[in-house]
C-alpha cells in the first residue's frame, strides 16, 4: 500500500491509536486532523508535538485530498459530519467511522446517497481514559475490527480498507450492521450500564465514603469501565436503543430470577445460576486464540 492521505475527525483514544500505527508504519504519510474548535486544541497540539499529525486543519476543506477519512467522534457527532463531509470529499475517498454502533450511521449514509463511499467501522478495544493523551500504537494489537459496509461499497475499497486495518495489526471482520448492533449491545453496552449502575448503587448508600475505601479491589475491577466517557455512553444509548431496551429487559428477568431464589432460599436454583455462568464465562477464549477463519459473523 503507497502513502496515503488520511483524515481524522476527532482525535481521543481510539483515533489517536490508529493515527500512531499509520505514522509509525508509514513515516512519510500525510496525517491531518480537524479542530473544529477553532482556537488551540490541546489533544491535536499533543499529536502534532509528537509527529503523528503532519497539520492541524480548522477547516473541512483540506479534507478534499483523503484517501481515508476516520470518523472518530462521539457517534451522533459522526452522523452530523456526513452532510458536511458530502460536497468535500472526492469521490475515491473511503469514508469510515470507529463508533461502536452502526444501524443509524448506515441509515444516515444511506439518505445522503454516500453508500458507495462508506465503510462502517468498530474496532474493539478502548481503556477507561479516553483522550489522545492515552493512545497508543499498541492498542489494537490482536483486536478484531468489525467491517460494516453497504451493498454499494466497491470491492476496490473493502479491499483498502481491510489493508489498512490489517497493517494496525488488528483482525478485520466483516458483518452486517444490524448483527453488529444485536451483538455489542449484549456484549459490550449491557455491561457498561451494568458496571455504572453498581457505582451509582455504592454511590447512593449512607456508608458510601466508606464503601468506596473498601472497593480498591473486586469491585474496582469489575466496574473499571464506568470510568469511561460520559458523552460517548450517552450517545451509544440513544443511538442502539432498541437492542439495550430488548436486552436490559432480559437482564432484569434474570434480577428478578436471583431475587425470587433468594427470597425462597432455592439453594439447587442458586448453584445453577453462578455454576452456568462459570462454565461459560470459562469457555471465552482468549484473544489471541481466537482464528478468523473459525468466525462466523455476517
Amino acid at each position: 500500500m503507497g502513502h496515503l492521505t488520511i483524515g481524522f475527525i476527532g482525535l481521543g483514544l481510539i483515533g489517536g491509536s490508529i493515527a500512531r500505527v499509520r505514522r509509525k508504519i508509514h513515516p512519510k504519510e500525510t496525517i491531518i486532523a480537524y479542530n473544529y474548535r477553532k482556537t488551540s486544541n490541546p489533544n491535536l497540539e499533543e499529536a502534532l508535538a509528537d509527529g503523528v499529525l503532519s497539520r492541524i486543519e480548522t477547516s473541512l476543506e483540506p479534507f478534499s485530498e483523503c484517501n481515508i477519512i476516520f470518523l472518530c467522534a462521539p457517534v451522533l457527532t459522526n452522523i452530523s459530519y456526513l452532510e458536511k463531509l458530502k460536497p468535500i470529499i472526492n469521490k475515491k475517498c473511503i469514508l469510515t467511522d470507529v463508533g461502536s454502533v452502526k444501524g443509524n450511521i448506515h441509515t444516515a449514509v444511506a439518505e445522503l446517497e454516500l453508500e458507495q463511499q462508506f465503510i462502517g467501522g468498530h474496532p474493539m478495544a478502548g481503556a477507561e481514559k479516553t483522550s489522545y493523551h492515552y493512545s497508543s500504537d499498541t492498542l489494537l494489537e490482536n483486536s478484531f475490527y468489525i467491517l460494516t459496509p453497504t451493498e454499494k461499497t466497491p470491492n476496490y475499497m473493502k479491499e483498502l480498507l481491510q489493508r489498512a486495518i490489517e497493517e494496525l495489526n488488528a483482525k478485520p471482520i466483516f458483518m452486517e450492521p444490524s448483527a453488529h448492533d444485536e451483538a455489542v449491545a449484549a456484549i459490550s453496552h449491557i455491561p457498561h450500564i451494568a458496571a455504572a449502575s453498581l457505582v451509582n448503587l455504592v454511590r447512593s448508600q449512607q456508608q458510601a465514603e466508606i464503601m468506596k475505601q473498601l472497593s480498591a479491589g473486586g469491585f474496582k475491577d469489575i466496574t473499571r469501565i464506568a470510568s469511561s466517557s460520559s458523552e460517548m455512553w450517552q450517545n451509544i444509548c440513544l443511538s442502539n436503543k432498541e437492542s439495550i431496551l430488548k436486552l436490559l429487559r432480559s437482564f432484569q428477568e434474570t434480577i428478578d430470577g436471583v431475587i425470587s431464589m433468594l427470597e425462597k432460599e432455592d439453594e439447587n436454583g442458586l448453584y445453577q445460576f453462578f455454576s452456568e455462568a462459570k462454565k461459560f464465562r470459562d469457555s471465552i477464549p482468549d484473544k489471541n486464540n481466537i482464528k478468523q477463519e473459525d468466525l462466523f459473523l455476517i
